[in-house]
């Protein structure tokens, strides 16, 4: 049995940066909760693209998010090291396996440097209690519920720190969950069993 973790995916964290630094007020269905680590204030003038950051945020999260939920091909990765630097081959690569950004898509104006003290703040809290006894880990505490959803096609988790539940299936194998649910066995449980009610919807 082998399922990834992504623990820190640094698109959806960009996004959820700038949805509250710049007080975006995004509306919308379905949107993740806040940050559990509530980020300051921009301090920067608030730019005339404000508007057009705030209307486009909630379909780019969309993109990005579907982009999180794929399983990449490994051979991807043996192309992409074989690949020339500066190649149209490598960039086209890079770009599949990159995906969506929020640079791309608006510039780099609202990541300021406040995202990157954010950003080292929430790699030190996610490294700080590693390594883990694996008797301790959320996985060990529910095994047997993760045998299952493994078994009912899931391969991969994305987590976001963002409070409270928020889960979401993304793509055909993957999940969506915050860091707060995945370090609550109950809750860890309950996401990983909603993986099999999804495969029997989608029948």
């Amino acid at each position: 049995m082998v399922i990834t973790i992504e623990n820190a995916p640094h698109m959806l964290h960009e996004l959820l940066w700038i949805r509250e630094a710049w007080n975006l007020r995004v509306t919308g269905a379905d949107l993740p909760p806040l940050l559990t680590n509530t980020p300051a204030p921009a301090d920067a003038d608030r730019p005339a693209s404000i508007a057009e950051w705030r209307d486009g945020w909630a379909e780019l999260w969309r993109e990005c998010l579907a982009h999180a939920g794929e399983v990449h091909d490994p051979l991807m990765f043996d192309r992409l090291t074989q690949s020339a630097i500066g190649s149209d081959d490598r960039t086209t690569l890079l770009g599949k396996l990159r995906g969506p950004s929020w640079r791309d898509r608006f510039g780099d104006e609202a990541l300021t440097e406040a995202f990157d003290d954010w950003n080292r703040a929430q790699f030190e809290t996610l490294t700080s209690g590693l390594p883990q006894p694996y008797d301790e880990s959320p996985e060990r505490k529910s095994l047997d519920v993760l045998i299952t959803a493994w078994r009912g096609g899931l391969t991969k988790l994305v987590l976001i720190p963002c409070r409270g539940t928020f889960t979401r299936p993304i793509g055909q194998s993957s999940l969506l969950l915050t860091d707060e649910t995945r370090n609550d066995p109950i809750r860890y449980s309950e996401a990983l069993r909603s993986v099999g009610s999804a495969t029997k919807e989608s029948r």
